[in-house]
C-alpha cells in the first residue's frame, strides 16, 4: 500500500517548482561557452531559418542561457539536432575569432545587436535574448585590458579543446581567472584599483584542473536553474535527473567555490537519500541549516522569524531522516526537539508537521496512533491546512484497513478527501488516493475494481504544472499501482504483458532509485508463484533469499512454501510457527491467514484433517471480520477439501457453492483451476463414484464431474501447471471408462503416462491435496 506520508519533508528549496537559491557575491560574467551563445543568437538574427527550426531553436534558447555551461562540442552537437545549418555558422564564427587575432573577438562584440535600437528582432530590450545580450555586453565592457585578453586566451582554449590546436603548436593560457568584483555587474568601485598579481594570472595550471577552472563557478541564473531542474526532477522523475555520482561531483564542485551555499547542501541531502546513505545524508542536512542560519539571509528563506524557525524545521527534518532509516529512538528525540522550539515560538504549522510524523512514528513501531491521527485531522482542519488534514485520513482510512473497518466507511471517507484534494487541487494526495484505493480493492479480493482504479490513475493527467518538459509520472503512487496491474496480469497468466509493465517500471525506476524495491519484490514474488506452479521447486527456492532481502515476512513465508512443496514439513512449520508469532505482533492480518492455510495442509499431510479444522475456522472468521473475501474464499475452499476428506462429500459441495462465485469472478487462474478441480472431485465423491472399485454410480454427476474437469484442464493449462494437469488426465481416464468411452479414456492415460514422465517425480495421491 502506497504511502502516505513522502510528501511530509520539508523542502525548503521548491515552493511551485522555482527553487529559492542565493548564491551569495556569484554575479554574470562573460565566458567561452557564453560567447559561444551569443555567437548562436547572432546567427539565428542574422540568417534566414525555417520556421520549424527556428521553433526547434527558440525552445533551446532559455536552457542555454541558464543551464551550466557546456563543452564546445555539446553545444554545437544540441544546436546541430535542430538546425545544422546554424551549428556550421557558429562553427565558423567561433573558428574566425580563435584561429585570429583579438581585434576578431572585439569586432565580434561590436557587431552584436543593440538590445534598446533592435526593435523587429529577438534582440529587443525586453525579449529573453535582448536581456541575455545585455548583460553579457555591460559585463564584457566593464573588463579590464589584461581581463579581455585573458577572455580570449580561454576562448581559443575552449574552442581548440575540440577541434585541435593550430600547426604552430600555439598553447592557450589557461581560462579566465579574474576576481569577481572586477566582472561584477553591480561593482562600483575602479576596475584598475583592484587587480590580481599578474605572477598568479600567468601561472600554468595543472592538467586535472584545466575543465574546472575553464566553467568556473556556476553563476547565480545558472546554479537557480541547475537547482531548480534537480530537485524539480529529484521529486518527479528521478531516471532524468543526474546520476547519484555525476550529481554529488557537480554539487562539489559548486561547494568549491562557494562553501555556504546552503541550498547545494540541501539538494546533497536529497541525492545522498536517493542512494540511502545516512551519514552523507545527515551531515548535509545539518549544513544546510547552518549556512542559512549563519548566511543572514533567513528572511528570504524562513519568513520574518529568523533562525528560530530554521532551527525547529531543521529538528523535524533530522526526525524525518532517522523516520525513513528506521532509527525510531534518534526519531523522537528530534520530534521532541521540534516541539519544544515550536511550542516556544507559537508556530501551530510546524505543530501540526511534528504530529503527524509522531502519529507516523507510532504507525512505524507498530502501535496504535488511531487517537493522535484523529486529533492531528482535526487541528489540521482547524487551521485550514488541507493537506495535513487529506494526509491523516488517508493514514485513518490505511489503520481502518487492518482493523476490519467495513469497505463501505472507508470508501466514503476517501471519497470525502478526494473533493477536498479537487478543490485545492492537490494533485499528488489525489494519485496518492487513487493508489491507496487500488491497493484496498486488491486486499479486499475485488480484482476488477483494483484493476479499475489503477487504469483510473495511469490514464489521469496530472494537475501540477509541467516544468523541464517532465511530467508527475514517477512517483511512489505510480510505481505501486504498476506492481498490482504486473500482478494481476500475472495471476491471469497473462505473462507477456507482465514483461511489459516489469520492463516499464524497470525504465522508470532504475535499480539506484528509491522506489526500485517495489518492483523488485514484484518481479521476485511473480518468478516464485511461475515456478512453484510449474512444479520447478529448485527455482523456487534460489529466489527466496533475494525476497527476504526486501522484505523479510515475504521471504519466511515463500521459504515455507517452497519447504512444504519439498516435504520437509518440520522445518516448514518450525518457519511457520515462527512466522505466526511475527505476524501477530506486527497486526498483518492477511499473512496470519496465509500461515493459518499453510499450516493446516501441513496437518494434511499427516492425516491430520480433524485436527486442521479447528484452524481453517479460526482463518475462516478472522477473513470475514476483516472482510477479506479472497481470503475467506480460499480458506472455504480448504474447509471444503477436509470435509471430503473427513467423508461428507454432500457438506463439501454445499459449502463449495458458496465460495465458487466470487473465485470465478476475482479470483487467480490458479485458484479458479483448483476450486473447479475440487467441484470434480466433490461431484465424483457424491456420485459414488471410486477408481478401481465396482460400484454403480450417478452417471448424470460423472458427466457433470467431466465437464468440470475439463474446464479445469483450460486453466491449469494456462499456466503450464503438469502437476495439476497430470492429477486431471488421471480422473479424466477413470470417468470416461466409467462411461464406456475407451478411446477418450485412453488418450487421457497417454496424457497422463506423458506428464508423468516428463516430471520424472512420483505423483502424489490426488486425494492429500488441494
Amino acid at each position: 500500500m502506497a504511502s502516505v506520508h513522502e510528501s511530509l519533508y520539508f523542502n525548503p528549496m521548491m515552493t511551485n517548482g522555482v527553487v529559492h537559491a542565493n548564491v551569495f557575491g556569484i554575479k554574470d560574467w562573460v565566458t567561452p561557452y557564453k560567447i559561444s551563445v551569443l555567437a548562436l543568437l547572432y546567427e539565428m538574427t542574422a540568417s534566414k531559418i525555417t520556421l520549424p527550426e527556428r521553433r526547434r531553436l527558440n525552445k533551446l534558447i532559455l536552457p542555454l542561457q541558464q543551464g551550466p555551461d557546456l563543452s564546445l562540442g555539446q553545444l554545437l552537437k544540441t544546436v546541430e539536432e535542430c538546425c545544422p545549418q546554424t551549428a556550421y555558422a557558429v562553427k565558423i564564427r567561433l573558428h574566425e575569432m580563435a584561429d585570429g587575432e583579438l581585434k576578431d573577438m572585439e569586432y565580434f562584440f561590436s557587431t552584436l545587436p543593440t538590445p534598446f535600437t533592435s526593435f523587429d528582432s529577438e534582440a529587443y530590450k525586453t525579449s529573453v535574448v535582448g536581456l541575455f545580450m545585455r548583460h553579457m555586453l555591460l559585463a564584457y565592457n566593464k573588463l579590464s585590458f589584461s581581463q579581455v585578453y585573458k577572455l580570449y586566451k580561454s576562448l581559443q582554449h575552449y574552442y581548440h579543446s575540440h577541434y585541435g590546436r593550430p600547426a604552430d603548436g600555439q598553447v592557450g593560457l589557461p581560462a579566465l581567472v579574474a576576481d569577481n568584483s572586477d566582472m561584477d555587474l553591480t561593482s562600483s568601485e575602479d576596475i584598475v584599483g583592484d587587480r590580481i598579481d599578474q605572477e598568479e594570472v600567468d601561472a600554468p595550471l595543472l592538467e586535472w584542473e584545466l575543465r574546472s577552472v575553464a566553467l568556473g563557478p556556476l553563476s547565480q541564473k545558472q546554479a537557480e536553474y541547475f537547482l531548480a531542474r534537480q530537485a524539480y526532477l529529484l521529486k518527479n522523475d528521478e531516471n532524468k535527473a543526474l546520476k547519484p555520482a555525476s550529481l554529488q561531483e557537480e554539487l562539489n564542485n559548486m561547494l568549491k567555490f562557494n562553501p555556504d551555499f546552503a541550498e547545494a547542501h540541501y539538494l546533497n541531502y536529497l541525492n545522498s537519500m536517493r542512494v540511502q546513505d545516512i551519514f552523507l545524508s545527515a551531515h548535509s542536512l545539518l549544513h544546510y541549516f547552518d549556512r542559512l542560519i549563519l548566511s543572514g539571509n533567513e528572511g528570504k528563506s524562513n519568513g520574518d522569524e529568523g533562525y528560530g524557525r530554521s532551527l525547529r524545521y531543521a529538528a523535524l527534518n533530522l526526525a524525518s531522516l532517522h523516520c525513513r532509516f528506521g532509527h525510531y529512538q534518534q526519531a523522537a528525540l528530534a520530534l521532541q526537539e521540534a516541539i519544544r522550539i515550536a511550542q516556544e515560538s507559537n508556530d501551530h504549522v510546524c505543530l501540526q508537521h511534528c504530529l503527524s510524523w509522531l502519529y507516523t512514528l507510532e504507525q512505524m513501531k507498530g502501535s496504535d496512533s488511531t487517537v493522535l491521527t484523529e486529533d492531528s485531522v482535526k487541528m489540521a482542519a482547524h487551521f485550514c491546512l488541507p493537506y495535513l488534514a487529506s494526509l491523516g485520513i488517508q493514514s485513518l482510512v490505511q489503520q481502518g484497513t487492518t482493523q476490519g473497518k467495513t469497505a463501505h466507511k472507508l470508501m466514503d471517507a476517501l471519497k470525502d478527501t478526494d473533493i477536498l484534494h479537487w478543490k485545492h487541487s492537490l494533485s499528488e494526495l489525489i494519485e496518492i488516493s487513487l493508489a491507496q484505493t487500488t491497493s484496498i480493492w486488491r486486499m479486499y479480493g475485488k480484482s476488477t475494481m483494483s484493476l479499475q482504479q489503477a487504469q483510473l490513475l495511469l490514464n489521469m493527467s496530472s494537475l501540477e504544472p509541467v516544468n523541464f518538459g517532465v511530467q508527475q509520472n514517477n512517483t511512489e503512487a505510480f510505481a505501486v499501482v504498476l506492481c498490482h496491474l504486473a500482478e494481476l496480469h500475472a495471476e491471469q497468466g497473462l505473462y507477456s504483458a507482465v514483461l511489459e509493465i516489469l520492463q516499464h517500471l524497470k525504465e522508470h525506476f532504475p535499480p539506484h532509485t528509491q522506489h526500485a524495491k517495489l518492483w523488485m519484490l514484484c518481479d521476485l514474488k511473480i518468478q516464485f508463484e511461475r515456478h512453484m506452479n510449474e512444479g520447478k521447486y529448485h527455482l523456487a527456492e534460489q529466489l527466496v533469499t533475494a525476497i527476504s532481502a526486501l522484505n523479510k515476512t515475504e521471504g519466511l513465508y515463500r521459504n515455507a512454501q517452497v519447504l512444504k512443496a519439498l516435504n520437509r514439513t518440520t522445518e516448514a512449520y518450525s518457519i511457520l510457527q515462527r512466522l505466526q508469532v511475527h505476524c501477530e505482533k506486527r497486526k498483518c492480518t492477511e499473512m496470519i491467514i496465509r500461515v493459518m492455510l499453510s499450516t493446516a495442509e501441513l496437518h494434511w499431510e499427516s492425516s491430520g484433517f480433524s485436527t486442521a479444522l479447528p484452524l481453517l475456522l479460526q482463518a475462516l472468521a478472522l477473513a470475514r471480520q476483516h472482510h477479506l473475501q479472497s481470503l475467506a474464499s480460499e480458506t472455504i475452499l480448504h474447509l471444503a477439501f477436509t470435509q471430503l476428506m473427513l467423508g461428507v462429500p454432500e457438506l463439501a459441495l454445499g459449502v463449495l457453492h458458496e465460495a465458487i462465485e466470487p473465485v470465478l469472478a476475482h479470483g487467480a487462474i490458479m485458484d479458479k483451476g483448483r476450486a473447479l478441480l475440487l467441484t470434480a472431485r466433490c461431484q465424483m465423491a457424491v456420485a459414488g463414484f471410486r477408481p478401481n472399485r465396482p460400484g454403480q454410480a450417478d452417471l448424470r454427476l460423472v458427466v457433470l464431474a467431466l465437464d468440470t474437469l475439463n474446464e479445469a484442464a483450460a486453466y491449469f493449462s494456462k499456466l503450464n501447471c503438469k502437476e495439476r494437469l497430470r492429477d486431471v488426465h488421471y480422473l479424466q481416464a477413470h470417468l470416461h471408462r466409467c462411461l464406456g468411452r475407451t478411446a477418450q479414456s485412453n488418450k487421457n492415460a497417454m496424457l497422463f503416462r506423458l506428464l508423468d514422465q516428463e516430471l520424472q517425480s512420483p505423483a502424489p495421491p490426488v486425494s492429500m491435496r488441494l
